[in-house]
């Protein structure tokens, strides 16, 4: 799919409108008939990465990326780390190959990119192939369920919200066995400092697109007390929500802003509606401080 699509869809000031600063967000409201499929989780749902919404990411953040920023935002997160070519870096949550592959480009870092979900790692694995980075930014899978990576390897890391299906406890023991002693972390993630309630109409629809478990949502002073225990030093704790929902409207906007008028194709539609709505309810989400995105650096100590 060409995103030239998304300009006939939202139209010729193509910019989601809840998305506008300024504006109060709104749920999305629903297609027109004549694009609507029968449901968008019958086309979206058993595939959480088609092709479609990975180059509707495109679109929006860059080639290979999946959060607001894209490459700027990369570069900005490892920037303390001080990665250089003498460097190894564990990078948790490659996407679909853009920030291994940037950070392994730009500062000849030698990456290792881990990534959950089997369509986002095929992809990636291609990107830094077709690259020609595959030596220095090499894919691999991991299980949220049972994380292990190689002891003592890596010099840093970096992990691009391994939560999402990842317990705190052992995702985090595992990425701090994987470092070398006095090896930086920097993570970030998505918290909810208050449970969120699974019955609130407005939760419940952002958890079905984003295909979030609410149980596994962890509160910032959880991770902290977490990275402590495991023998981190916890230097700064940065809430960046505000320049992520910058970030997400500068990607809309721009991304809308050079695309020509095209019918999309059904299902090109349904993951264009899934995309737009996902976004609005995480801003309304963000902005109501239920949801925050929280910046950690971590130096090992033990």
């Amino acid at each position: 799919m060409k995103l030239p699509h998304m300009r006939h869809w939202f139209g010729r000031d193509a910019t989601p409108k809840a998305l506008v600063p300024g504006r109060k967000a709104s749920v999305a409201a629903p297609a027109p008939a004549a694009l609507r499929p029968q449901s968008i989780e019958e086309v979206v749902e058993d595939c959480p990465w088609p092709v479609e919404r990975l180059e509707v990411a495109d679109a929006l953040w860059g080639e290979g990326f999946q959060f607001p920023g894209g490459e700027a935002e990369t570069m900005r997160l490892v920037k303390p780390l001080g990665l250089s070519a003498a460097t190894s870096l564990l990078l948790l949550g490659a996407g679909s190959g853009g920030p291994p592959c940037c950070i392994a480009s730009d500062l000849g870092v030698w990456v290792t990119g881990y990534e959950s979900d089997q369509d986002l790692l095929n992809a990636a694995s291609d990107r830094s192939l077709r690259s020609g980075l595959s030596r220095r930014a090499q894919m691999a899978a991991w299980d949220p369920e049972a994380p292990s990576f190689e002891r003592g390897y890596f010099h840093h890391g970096l992990a691009l919200e391994p939560l999402r299906d990842g317990l705190v406890e052992p995702t985090l023991a595992a990425l701090a066995q994987a470092l070398k002693p006095g090896g930086h972390l920097v993570l970030l993630e998505t918290v909810a400092d208050t449970p969120l309630d699974p019955d609130d109409p407005l939760v419940a629809a952002w958890q079905r697109l984003d295909g979030r478990r609410l149980d596994r949502l962890p509160a910032e002073i959880t991770i902290t007390r977490a990275l402590g225990r495991l023998g981190f030093d916890v230097r700064i704790v940065e809430d960046v929500s505000h320049r992520h929902m910058q970030q997400s409207v500068t990607g809309w906007r721009e991304a809308v802003r050079g695309m020509e008028q095209a019918k999309p194709s059904r299902r090109e539609a349904a993951q264009l509606i899934r995309e737009a709505e996902l976004w609005l309810l995480r801003i309304r989400l963000f902005r109501s401080r239920a949801l925050r995105l929280v910046r950690w650096h971590a130096i090992g100590t033990l």
